[in-house]
């Protein structure tokens, strides 16, 4: 089975600040509220989860690391360590 990592995606206090969208448009989008979307996301009370593979979790750290305000966590399913 390919490694899974948890991406946990603070949408509450999110800025809008876009920069998720412009590196993975295929996992983010802007909503009318002026909030990022986590396309594929579950909603768990203040909080939005995404299960993905290896495959994606190069550009969905990228994605991480340029949301100025850091509420998007990516943890290593396997260890629970948190990459981000």
């Amino acid at each position: 089975m390919a490694k899974q990592y948890k991406v946990i995606y603070e949408r509450n206090n999110c800025i809008g600040a876009g920069t998720c969208v412009a590196v993975l448009d295929a996992r983010w989008k802007m909503n009318d509220d002026g909030k990022a979307d986590l396309n594929g996301g579950v909603k768990k009370g203040d909080i939005y989860e995404l299960i993905i593979t290896e495959a994606e979790l190069p550009k969905m750290l990228e994605s991480a690391e340029a949301c100025p305000v850091l509420v998007i966590h990516i943890e290593d399913m396997e260890t629970g360590k948190r990459l981000i």
